[in-house]
């Protein structure tokens, strides 16, 4: 338990836009103290591991919102045993620390839940799901009606035209996406980095950078701006 008598909990923190909003839910709630921000790092070029997040402006986002972060560094290419070796040891301290519940950002992939409330099974950590079963064309006009910013930094080009990576994740964007793609992308069509809402104690200014296409996606390289 944390001071003030609330269980504490881990976020799994991506960067990005839906990681951002379970923050802010789970402190709107009350209902546990989110203690740290669990993020998986690209040991290799130093980023947030899909996001391709630069860590200064992961570092930026966790200064934002008052919390420390947990990065977990992981090799590239890595393999789903390497991968669950260094969660594991993670939860082992994160164990140590006093955390009983790991939150997720999910939205709706059932396989992906699964693994997780699989991977958290007997280790003492009880997985939380936020967001879970939100209607994401509603969900994504609350977020940004909220005062949530974000940018997208990765896209899928198989999915969605790579002419949208680096752009804002606001209104516009959601009516020029094609009819089969989700508002959050949430079967992996973008990911989003973000730098100002109601989580945030001040914005974190950013700019776009180079573009960069690798191992099938395209990347939008945000850059700390002044």
């Amino acid at each position: 338990m944390s001071a003030n008598g609330l269980p504490k909990a881990l976020l799994c923190w991506s960067s990005g836009k839906d990681s951002a909003w379970t923050l802010h839910v789970l402190r709107k709630r009350g209902e546990v103290e989110v203690v740290g921000l669990l993020t998986t790092i690209n040991e290799v070029h130093d980023r947030v591991a899909m996001h391709a997040v630069r860590k200064t402006l992961l570092q930026a986002q966790a200064d934002a919102v008052g919390l420390p972060l947990w990065p977990v560094p992981i090799p590239s290419p890595c393999s789903n045993q390497e991968y669950e070796a260094a969660m594991s040891a993670v939860i082992q301290r994160a164990r140590a620390a006093g955390i009983t519940i790991m939150a997720f950002g999910d939205l709706f992939l059932e396989d992906v839940r699964r693994y997780r409330e699989t991977q958290l099974a007997s280790t003492g950590i009880t997985p939380l799901f936020p967001l879970w079963g939100l209607p994401t064309n509603e969900l994504a006009m609350t977020m940004i009606h909220s005062g949530l910013r974000a940018r997208l930094t990765c896209i899928d080009p198989k999915q969605i035209s790579a002419s949208f990576v680096g752009r804002e994740f606001d209104e516009s964007l959601l009516a020029e996406l094609p009819p089969n793609a989700d508002p959050c992308g949430e079967r992996g069509e973008f990911h989003t980095f973000a730098y100002a809402g109601p989580m945030f104690r001040h914005p974190i200014p950013v700019e776009r950078g180079e573009i960069v296409t690798r191992d099938g996606f395209v990347f939008a390289d945000l850059l700390p701006s002044q």
